[in-house]
């Protein structure tokens, strides 16, 4: 089904802007201009792949009534976190997990390359712009079918998490958590050289 009226009114989207308008108003906009069907696949919208629809967790088959789209949007979301979480534990020396894929390749390479980067700030920018990337890829190519209004709210959401990030507040939590941390070793080294218990 063509959705050319509801897709050409609305405002194009790059990652970085601000948002053009919250996910929630473009939700209800979509419910007016999608058929019922596809309305209702509007909760496999997420930019977490364990979630998929309510009262079904995706990535246990729940999704396969959705189209492809989800199903490439989950699998590269999902091959992406569990790469991420095998560096971070190689990093302090944990197990990793087990079921970790390197296919998709490209969020596979994505993860390998944020999990270098030593600006968490900057890794999670360029972590979505990946997925930013991935998403347009997903879409395909006919721009007015449900595919783009789909890739249209997770770009959204994508543009609200990035709102969300605040350096200057997160630089202050690093140093007042760091100063904690300082101060809670510096306490138990005193304490350990005067014989008390920690």
């Amino acid at each position: 089904m063509s959705y050319y009226y509801l897709v050409a009114q609305l405002p194009s989207l790059s990652y970085g802007q601000v948002v053009p308008m919250g996910s929630k108003a473009f939700i209800d906009l979509c419910k007016t201009a999608l058929s019922a069907e596809d309305a209702a696949l509007l909760d496999f919208c997420t930019l977490d792949p364990w979630s998929g629809a309510p009262g079904a967790a995706a990535g246990t088959g729940a999704e396969s009534a959705a189209p492809e789209f989800f199903a490439k949007w989950y699998a590269w979301e999902r091959t992406l976190r569990l790469n991420l979480a095998r560096y971070r534990a190689a990093r302090v020396k944990r197990d990793a997990p087990a079921d970790v894929s390197d296919y998709p390749a490209d969020a596979a390479a994505a993860a390998k390359a944020a999990a270098a980067m030593d600006s968490p700030l900057e890794a999670e920018i360029f972590l979505d712009e990946a997925r930013w990337q991935a998403i347009e890829a997903f879409q395909g190519l006919d721009y007015f079918d449900r595919n783009t209004v789909y890739a249209y709210l997770l770009k959204l959401l994508l543009m609200e998490r990035r709102s969300a990030f605040r350096a200057d507040e997160g630089f202050s939590e690093y140093k007042g958590l760091y100063a904690a941390v300082m101060e809670a070793a510096q306490s138990n080294e005193l304490n350990t050289l005067s014989g008390e218990p920690k």
